[in-house]
């Protein structure tokens, strides 16, 4: 993967999945994330939640814990615009189920760090 200095307007996307979304034999989260990072994208990060609903209702939650099951997971995925386009243009037709959000921001900073030795790790 080469390095890259991304700074300015730049675009979130956050594709909200449940746990038990698949495509086909993994996990429908780890597929955009695998997908993201092929492309070269800046950044991708899944996050599990603890408890949420969605377009059904039907409550997803960690509670009481031995019971958590298909809770909910967001995908966020950061980059220029034309990027995170291009990524959701390849995964359009898995996201069926599912709410994808975007957002503009800046980027302040985005830098690799440096080991010891002044090499990129």
């Amino acid at each position: 993967m080469s390095l890259r200095d991304l700074q300015g307007q730049c675009t979130l996307l956050r594709i909200f999945v449940s746990e038990g979304d698949r495509h086909p034999k993994k996990p429908l989260y780890a597929a955009i994330l695998e997908t993201a990072r092929r492309m070269g994208l800046a950044g991708c990060t899944v996050h599990r939640g603890i408890s949420g609903f969605g377009a059904s209702g039907k409550l997803h939650s960690d509670f009481p814990p031995d019971y958590a099951v298909d809770l909910p997971i967001i995908v966020e995925v950061v980059d220029t615009a034309e990027r995170t386009t291009a990524l959701l243009s390849e995964i359009e037709p898995l996201l069926s189920g599912t709410l994808v959000t975007e957002e503009r921001l800046h980027i302040h900073h985005y830098r690799h760090r440096l080991s010891p030795g002044g090499k990129t790790k």
